[in-house]
């Protein structure tokens, strides 16, 4: 007997633990690594909290006849390290392009019907470029040779003696590199030629050597570059110089330190008085740059920047560069706003790019921390790529100036996007080689903030929940959680960008509230700003600054491929007995009759007489009594009921209040808050949200009464759309059939089609 009791034990304990891990409440403790004197429980960095700086001067030269750089380089490292290092581990990201890169070998191809040259090409990875960094020499300060190896895309250095904690140690790399044609062969920089007038544009990014990370999570982050996972860097100073034709203009990370060695008279004031411009101010205008398109110059300029506190550094060269600039007081700071393009992108950039970099800083700043770098920069160059002060966007107009809304749009959003970056991760530096979503996924939602301040009825392309819902109702097969390393991720868009940035905009309106949320996520900003933070990092924070358990939302969301799809399963309505025989029988009555017999139906369509019709003398009393009859009987009843119960009862009874019993199923299996609509009979409707931890107890289906003062004619469950819910039809109750349509037209054939403006230009010179 004793034994039969303690089995029966144990099953309820088995089936207890087994319920509480597939739980969807279960607590991420053995996901998230434990605290430490690094990285506490709270998400803050630790009172130990340490990493390494690395302080570059760097002399590069262009060639724009051979599309080529040579630079040589001094790094200045110092170990903040608790420990001794033997040998340090830079980057040479322009590997990726090399003959024997792994990324093309892994790249799957198929052969089609019809292929370009390029397509044919990329099937072998381009062998006729010559690509990657040609290392010329390493050496120590004091000019010996360091033994080096290089790994495909990283290069071991070893250290003539051993880095003590808390040394710091110089290399002097030399080195050379081919361009490649960005157009052609892809990727984040490289040349751009415009056959038209014969000049390059140039993009220099990953160009050079580069320390990688050394932290207190992973040692040495130096995972291969395959092109698609990005970057992880250290901060530190740059004083660097470029060499490039005198009659280029550049766009670079940092300060200039020398304009009136690079810029003509009337440059440098036009310079001067876009600092304390209230709009742009065309520092090389369209004009000049078209002049020198067409009269190139012989011989060289050296442009010096200078940059503090940075974790990398990118710039641009063409003489094809028109650049304007603007101050912009962030908290009581003077910010350079400026921008640098082709004339093929004036019409859009001349009017929006400046402006909506201004734009991004502030509302970046108000929702982060304040923009803390002298200078933000949107380059036109076809493309979308950030780094530190400086990105690379897109936005060109049609031959005559026209563009289309998806252009201009996408233009604003991709400025909005890349100058966004500098928060996400240039200043709150995460490891993008291994996370994606931690820049691309809070970037893109900062992004949404900033794009619905832009205008009334931005066309968001990601952000609000119904814009994901394709993606999360898809192929399973198909779909990683967002908790997925960078170069394994399907769908990188939607797993990267939208699905992470959609998540904490269901944190912040529906789950925690703009206040909490908003509170929590400048904490984020604030504790790791100049820092490297981890996932654990972030979620740790989200809830210690608001006060939310919030590991059920990051356990669906992130880490599994789970989609929301919540159901009304069905509705009750449950009345009260008042026992009041004028209330409770036209009820009775209503409901006997509700459903008539369908012979009845047929024998009143066929007008049959009854034989009682036909002969009344057989009627009786029966014939005419009525069971549910208000009869003097039964008032007296109700009288006697009333008196025999309290005051609290009788208020109850006579409350006239509803109650609906509802149940909800989770089909999907991401748990989320309730959000009903109640639509009342007389035309007004209610809104009421239950938290999801109404789930805790059971996450397939849950029950819950509700009490309302009218009467309900239907229920919508979340009715703004707002938890992304991948089936609607089971959000309604009753159901209610969800409306198609087709359209009949004429086949057209296909070809190239006007933009709007180019329709509205032509109306008006015919006079319509």
């Amino acid at each position: 007997m004793a034994m039969a009791v303690c089995l029966i034990g144990f099953q309820v304990n088995s089936y207890a633990q087994e319920n509480y891990n597939n739980s969807k409440f279960k607590q991420l403790d053995e996901k998230l690594p434990t605290p430490n004197t690094y990285r506490t429980g709270s998400g803050a960095p630790g009172h130990q909290y340490w990493q390494q700086k690395a302080d570059y001067v760097i002399n590069v030269e262009l060639d724009e006849d051979t599309q080529s750089i040579k630079g040589k380089e001094t790094i200045t490292y110092t170990n903040n390290s608790p420990d001794q290092l033997t040998y340090l581990w830079v980057q040479l990201d322009q590997n990726m392009r090399a003959k024997d890169s792994d990324t093309y070998k892994i790249s799957q191809s198929t052969m089609k019907e019809k292929m370009s040259p390029a397509q044919i090409a990329r099937i072998e990875g381009y062998p006729e470029y010559d690509g990657g960094h040609k290392i010329l020499s390493v050496k120590d300060a004091s000019g010996k040779a360091l033994k080096y190896t290089i790994n495909k895309t990283m290069m071991r250095v070893e250290l003539s003696r051993p880095l003590a904690s808390k040394k710091r140690t110089s290399l002097q790399i030399e080195w050379t590199n081919n361009i490649n044609d960005r157009l052609l062969m892809g990727g984040r920089g490289g040349f751009e030629y415009f056959e038209e007038d014969g000049n390059h544009l140039f993009t220099l990014t990953q160009w050079f050597p580069r320390m990688a990370v050394y932290d207190d999570v992973n040692g040495w982050q130096h995972k291969q570059f395959l092109g698609r996972g990005e970057f992880a860097l250290p901060f530190g100073d740059y004083k660097v110089s470029i060499t490039v034709p005198s009659d280029h203009i550049v766009a670079s990370t940092g300060e200039l330190q020398n304009p009136s060695s690079v810029l003509s008279s009337t440059q440098l004031k036009r310079w001067n008085q876009s600092k304390t411009a209230d709009k742009p101010v065309q520092i090389v205008t369209k004009e000049e740059a078209i002049e020198k398109e067409q009269n190139k110059k012989n011989g060289k300029k050296t442009w010096v920047y200078h940059a503090k506190n940075v974790r990398d550094f990118a710039w641009g060269s063409s003489r094809k560069y028109i650049w304007d600039a603007m101050g912009v007081d962030i908290e009581g700071k003077k910010v350079m706003a400026m921008s640098y393009f082709p004339k093929e992108a004036y019409g859009l950039y001349a009017k929006y790019s400046t402006e909506a970099v201004a734009h991004t800083l502030e509302v970046y700043s108000k929702y982060t921390i304040p923009y803390p770098y002298p200078v933000a920069i949107s380059v036109e160059a076809s493309n979308g790529m950030e780094y530190p002060m400086i990105c690379f966007n897109y936005g060109r107009t049609e031959k005559d100036g026209t563009y289309s809304e998806r252009i201009k749009y996408g233009m604003l959003g991709v400025i909005i996007h890349e100058v966004g970056h500098n928060f996400f991760p240039m200043i709150i530096n995460s490891d993008e080689r291994q996370w994606t979503w931690m820049d691309e996924g809070l970037n893109t939602f900062v992004q949404f903030l900033a794009e619905q301040e832009w205008e009334p009825n931005y066309p968001h392309r990601r952000g609000p929940a119904a814009k994901i819902v394709p993606y999360m109702k898809g192929d399973k097969s198909n779909i990683v959680p967002i908790m997925t390393n960078s170069e394994s991720i399907k769908q990188f868009g939607n797993n990267a960008y939208g699905k992470p940035a959609t998540a904490l905009n269901i944190l912040r309106e529906t789950v925690m509230g703009r206040e909490l949320f908003d509170y929590a996520f400048k904490e984020y900003a604030r504790r790791w700003a100049f820092k490297h933070p981890q996932p654990a990092d972030f979620f740790r924070t989200m809830e210690d600054a608001s006060g939310v358990d919030l590991d059920w939302f990051w356990r669906g969301w992130f880490y599994t491929t789970d989609h929301v799809d919540i159901s009304i399963e069905g509705v009750k309505q449950v009345d009260i007995d008042t026992k009041n025989p004028e209330v409770e029988y036209p009820k009775l009555i209503a409901q006997r009759d509700a459903v008539p017999n369908i012979t009845d139906q047929h024998n009143k369509e066929e007008k049959l007489q009854t034989r009682v019709e036909r002969r009344p003398y057989l009627n009786d009393f029966y014939n005419t009594y009525e069971e549910y009859e208000v009869t003097a009987e039964a008032k007296g009843n109700f009288e006697r009921y009333t008196s025999s119960i309290g005051d609290e009862e009788s208020a109850l009874i006579s409350s006239g209040k509803f109650y609906y019993e509802m149940s909800f199923k989770n089909v999907g299996g991401l748990v989320m808050p309730l959000i009903i609509q109640f639509n009342y009979t007389d035309g007004t409707s209610e809104v009421r949200r239950i938290p999801a931890e109404i789930w805790k107890m059971g996450d397939e289906v849950v029950t819950k009464v509700f009490v309302t003062s009218k009467e309900v004619n239907d229920f919508v469950l979340d009715p703004f759309l707002e938890t992304a819910d991948t089936d609607t039809y089971n959000n309604n109750f009753p159901r209610k059939e969800e409306m198609s349509r087709f359209e009949v037209y004429k086949r057209q054939k296909y070809g190239s089609r006007p933009n709007p403006m180019q329709k509205a230009q032509k109306a008006k010179a015919n006079g319509q």
